[in-house]
């Protein structure tokens, strides 16, 4: 699957700031699950969750409660996950928000 233009802006914005980062990270030892870009020797996951008003897959019930799984176990493996809108990556926001975490 392609990058989105939200995980594109984000991508530049990371690698602006000199954050090294992994894209697409496998985090679970047994499940497919990736984050969208991981921040692994922290433990540290950026997740850009678009549609989030035009109806995407992360608002669905099925999607959401699937998303909540995920970050439940993101969570038990001890990872701390940064959910960003587009408008919050688009703003800066979300960047802002991880180099406070850093």
């Amino acid at each position: 699957m392609g990058k989105s233009n939200l995980e594109m802006i984000l991508r530049a914005q990371l690698n602006c700031e000199g954050i090294k980062f992994e894209e697409e990270y496998k985090f679970h030892p047994t499940r497919r699950w990736r984050f969208d870009f991981a921040i692994p020797e922290k433990k540290i996951a950026i997740e850009a969750e678009g549609g989030v008003w035009s109806g995407g897959r992360h608002t669905t019930g099925s999607g959401f409660t699937k998303d909540l799984e995920k970050y439940g176990e993101a969570l038990i493996l001890g990872w701390k996950v940064l959910r960003c809108t587009g408008s919050q990556i688009e703003s800066g926001q979300c960047i802002d928000w991880l180099k406070q975490i850093l």
